[in-house]
């Protein structure tokens, strides 16, 4: 017959687009009501969504979670990678990446994911899999690229990052786990710039900026 609309299931788009909704839906739940706040029936609700769909997608609250980190940690690895396939000097570069990690760590959703993350070693492995393990090695092989072309003195590019990310970070990310307000947008900009010319001078090399 004509005129009437078919139902059955969605088409394959749909089922992402639907899912991606959920896992919008998760995070707002965590960074407003925390892990214990953040139930599959407050998801479901929030997502417009069935449990038993939640469940089908992720199998249980863990699962659900773990989907979040993975695709948090995607877009955070995106974001590195385009910063060093950029043609910027060394200096612009590498203060991309920092200002970017530190409005990373001390955003809403990285504190609500790490608070959550340290609930379950499984969650925190998975984090760190999917975040240092992941976008460490693909500054340590820029650094690399820079040790080559005489640009930078790093005996240890794994050292090298480590002593960069350290000075990055510093106690930052620690204060935005136990609550503290981020620092202003402009605040991090410069602390950023502080680092990276620290890091430069530490390292023995001061790349030109133009």
């Amino acid at each position: 017959m004509t005129g009437q609309i078919r139902r059955g299931r969605p088409r394959a788009g749909e089922q992402e687009a639907r899912r991606h909704a959920a896992l919008d839906a998760a995070l707002a739940e965590l960074v407003v009501h925390g892990l214990d706040g953040t139930t599959m029936q407050a998801v479901a609700a929030r997502a417009g969504c069935s449990k038993e769909s939640l469940y089908t997608w992720f199998s249980n609250r863990d699962g659900l979670l773990a989907a979040l980190i993975e695709r948090q940690s995607g877009q955070v690895t995106t974001a590195v990678a385009a910063a060093l396939d950029s043609t910027a000097d060394p200096r612009a570069t590498l203060t991309v990446i920092a200002e970017n990690l530190l409005r990373l760590l001390t955003s809403d959703t990285s504190v609500a994911l790490n608070r959550a993350a340290m609930t379950s070693p499984d969650l925190a492995a998975l984090l760190l899999r999917h975040g240092r393990h992941t976008t460490g090695p693909l500054i340590e092989g820029y650094l690399t690229h820079l040790t080559d072309q005489g640009r930078l003195r790093a005996d240890d590019p794994a050292d090298a990052f480590q002593l960069l990310y350290g000075l990055v970070v510093r106690d930052v990310q620690i204060r935005s786990l136990l609550g503290e307000p981020a620092p202003p947008a402009d605040h991090l900009r410069a602390a950023a710039e502080l680092a990276v010319d620290r890091f430069l001078t530490l390292t023995g090399s001061t790349p030109p900026s133009g």
